[in-house]
């Protein structure tokens, strides 16, 4: 009887322990016990899940005896039962086909808690699958040809510090989506990761790198880097700033991903400012208004809660919001200070001004206010890029697109003073190639960037911004003289002028630059050559190595004309030699999107 009874007690206490709610936590790596960003951790047979955050960790409730499922693209779906408090640490392998693979994306904020005091940061995930309606816009991109010395010297464009397109991209390949050819800008991709650029030496606000070496996917081409990093501004050297959020609180908002992200993002931002600092908060839907009159940085817990209590409906009064935004931004305005819009959409404006030229004329009559913009993208199915880059393009701006809280974390954190903090505006690059040692050259992206030659030393002509810590990578491709090549075409000799240049130089190239303060008006010039130079590829710089990697790839995604490798492996095998320390682990996820897309 005594034996029966303690079976009994044995039965129950198991029931009761697998009963038991308890809190999970974990690492999820790859092979290489690198941490996987953005793994869906969720418990089999229901919707409560969540997602890795940026150093691979998780943290669910589930009980004893559940199982929870770890799924990521291109790796092989693992399954593990909960026993205990330990932690439960997996390490997953690649080999899962995209086809076979079901993406369940949750918010990143659900592993968060709020920084504020008192405004805790939502727990309900929203689950996506790769079916997202295609109703989202991108800018028609013509790929850069490659042009011949003898009749156009010159190349001359506008820098792009833009990194939208990069998560943008992220996101299409970690929903398991094809990738539009228009939605691969090569410069956002070069340009979302940070490069190993020394600091200014001297009273300028950026140092100018520059390498030249062996094309990896062309035989008898050359690649030449240019690189310039902004100077960084300590934060007690920063002026006040005045900060005007202008939210889209409209019906097409209306989901985790969008608003509720959103709400979740600008919390990171707000963590960042200071007594000094001023925030004003506008909503538009169907009408545009302000939910926040100028508050003080440090009262962080008013900010949040209006933000908190906003909620979406309605259509999408853009251009009613922005005049609304920048008339607030002008009536505060501080003198020497950093005086900025911050919008927050997914761009699909439909009421009022809506048409990109529309919104374009709009932006450029607001810029002459001196007031700077900062646009953040949000969501999908019918996210408007198109109208996003309108916007920062126009509005003395930058644009970055926010797909998960690790990307907000990025963006409005630890690079929260290049985004928001402007030290040069208006910066455009000239190259001059000798003809004596290039034939021809193409630049590598920035396709929607170019600027007329005539236009580098006219002051009137809007260009890009560099902000605080920032770096700017151009990548050119050359065909030295002498060189046979499928991508040029015969044109008639000159008759009446000869660009050779007779010199013995050993140049092959010079870069100009020009720059305004950020509130000047007149710009100034620097000037730095490259010599030439047969290096191997192999034997440059990490960093040059991985940027032609990304380049390489935004390139196969384009399926470009001027490549003579599509094989991923190269792709890797560059990115891999460039690594380096990598020690926010940016470089390990891009191998693994390579590696993943199909």
């Amino acid at each position: 009887m005594k034996t029966f009874a303690t079976l009994i007690f044995a039965f129950f206490a198991t029931i009761a322990l697998e009963a038991q709610e308890i809190t999970v936590t974990g690492t999820v790596t790859d092979e290489s016990n690198i941490p996987l960003i953005g793994v869906n951790v969720v418990i089999t047979g229901s919707s409560n899940g969540t997602q890795t955050d940026f150093n691979g960790k998780y943290e669910l409730k589930a009980k004893i005896g559940q199982k929870l499922k770890f799924s990521y693209v291109g790796y092989e779906t693992v399954e593990r039962k909960v026993k205990d408090k330990k932690p439960m640490n997996v390490q997953m392998h690649t080999g899962a086909q995209l086809e076979s693979v079901v993406v369940t994306a949750y918010d990143a904020s659900q592993i968060m808690r709020s920084k504020v005091s008192g405004v805790p940061i939502p727990r309900s995930p929203y689950p996506v699958n790769n079916q997202v309606s295609n109703n989202e816009s991108y800018d028609k991109i013509e790929e850069n040809i490659f042009k011949m010395v003898t009749t156009a010297p010159l190349s001359t464009f506008s820098i792009d510090v833009d990194k939208a397109g990069y998560s943008n991209i992220r996101r299409m390949i970690n929903n398991g989506q094809k990738i539009p050819k228009d939605a691969v800008k090569i410069e956002e991709m070069i340009n979302y990761f940070n490069y190993d650029y020394p600091q200014s030496k001297r009273n300028e606000p950026f140092s100018i790198t520059t390498e030249v070496a062996s094309s990896p996917w062309n035989t008898n081409t050359k690649l030449v880097k240019i690189g310039l990093k902004g100077k960084d501004i300590a934060t007690e050297n920063t002026p006040a700033s005045n900060l005007v959020f202008l939210l889209d609180v409209s019906g097409s908002m209306n989901s985790e991903n969008k608003l509720g992200l959103l709400k979740s993002a600008m919390e990171v931002l707000v963590d960042k400012l200071r007594e000094e600092d001023k925030v004003s908060i506008v909503v538009y839907a169907g009408a545009a208004g302000t939910v926040l009159e100028p508050t003080n940085g440090n009262n962080k817990e008013k900010i949040m809660e209006a933000i908190d209590k906003l909620r979406a409906g309605g259509s999408t009064a853009g251009g009613e919001g922005i005049k609304l935004a920048y008339k607030i931004a002008e009536e505060n305005f501080i003198k020497d200070g950093n005086n900025r819009v911050i919008l927050a959409t997914d761009g699909d404006f439909n009421v009022g001004a809506s048409s990109d030229r529309a919104m374009e004329d709009l932006i450029e009559e607001k810029r002459e206010s001196g007031v700077f913009l900062t646009c953040l993208g949000f969501g999908m199915g019918n996210y408007k890029d198109s109208k996003m880059e309108t916007l920062a393009d126009k509005g003395n701006g930058n644009h970055a697109y926010i797909d998960t809280m690790q990307e907000a974390k990025k963006v409005l954190g630890t690079e929260f003073f290049g985004t928001i903090y402007t030290i040069a505006k208006d910066v455009k690059l000239q190259v001059e190639f000798n003809p004596k040692k290039v034939q021809a050259y193409r630049l590598i992206g920035y396709e929607n960037r170019l600027l007329n030659d005539e236009d580098f030393n006219d002051d009137t002509k809007d260009a890009g911004e560099l902000g605080s810590g920032h770096t700017v990578t151009a990548l050119y491709e050359l065909i030295p003289v002498g060189v046979k090549s499928e991508y040029l075409k015969d044109i008639e000799d000159l008759k009446y002028t000869n660009t050779i240049n007779t010199s013995k130089t050993d140049e092959l190239l010079t870069v100009k630059f020009r720059y305004k303060e950020p509130d000047g008006d007149k710009s100034k010039l620097i000037v730095k050559t490259l010599k030439d130079n047969n290096a191997d590829i192999k034997r440059t710089s990490e960093d040059f190595q991985f940027s032609a990697a990304v380049a390489l790839f935004g390139q196969q995604l384009r399926d470009s004309d001027f490549i003579a490798t599509k094989s991923r492996e190269e792709v890797i095998r560059l990115a891999e030699a460039g690594r380096g320390k990598d020690k926010e682990g940016y470089r390990a996820e891009f191998i693994r999107l390579v590696k993943s897309y199909k």
